[in-house]
């Protein structure tokens, strides 16, 4: 017997309402192309709105780098000005009294100390007997002393650091070991 195989029972079996059936007519597949367009339209303006954006935030991300980097020593300089117009003022009276010129000095220093300090610029200025921090300090000279092997003898010039980064290292006379 020779059997032809019949095409409705290859096709695959589906029970009713669980598969869509698509709709093939030209009228359906144009209502679908529409819907598809429309959703591309949407997504490639959602795209397009998103890259702008990112865009403008990186725009303006520069120019605020930019203008810290441009006006960053502007606080500094401005703690300065005091300092300056004291110095200018004591230049401006040549005939004064030591004792006043030396006061002027005096209260200058502390402008300029207050601004540093305001500026997060503090000095370093370890007491006799500290360790000696090569981070810190730097040695001058290793001398004889009454204090303990590796300790700081004498501050011979200040150190400064800036927001915790060493700007100079104190220079420091550090004790011989005995």
């Amino acid at each position: 017997m020779n059997e032809t195989p019949d095409p409705a029972q290859n096709a695959p079996q589906t029970e009713p309402g669980t598969a869509q059936q698509a709709d093939v007519s030209p009228e359906g597949l144009s209502a679908q192309l529409a819907e598809w367009q429309a959703k591309h339209t949407e997504a490639n303006d959602a795209y397009l709105r998103a890259k702008a954006e990112a865009e403008n935030t990186r725009r303006r991300a520069d120019e605020e780098v930019s203008k810290a980097r441009k006006f960053a020593i502007e606080s500094f300089a401005d703690s300065l000005l005091p300092v300056r117009d004291s110095l200018e003022a004591a230049i401006a009276m040549p005939d004064a009294p030591v004792a006043q010129v030396l006061e002027g000095v005096h209260a200058t220093l502390r402008q300029l100390t207050a601004a540093l300090e305001r500026n997060k610029v503090l000095a370093i200025a370890p007491p006799a007997g500290t360790k000696f921090d090569p981070h810190q300090h730097q040695a001058i000279s290793v001398v004889p002393a009454e204090h303990e092997a590796g300790t700081v003898v004498t501050v011979l010039q200040k150190g400064y650091l800036i927001a915790d980064r060493v700007l100079r290292p104190a220079l420091v006379t550090v004790a011989a070991p005995k």
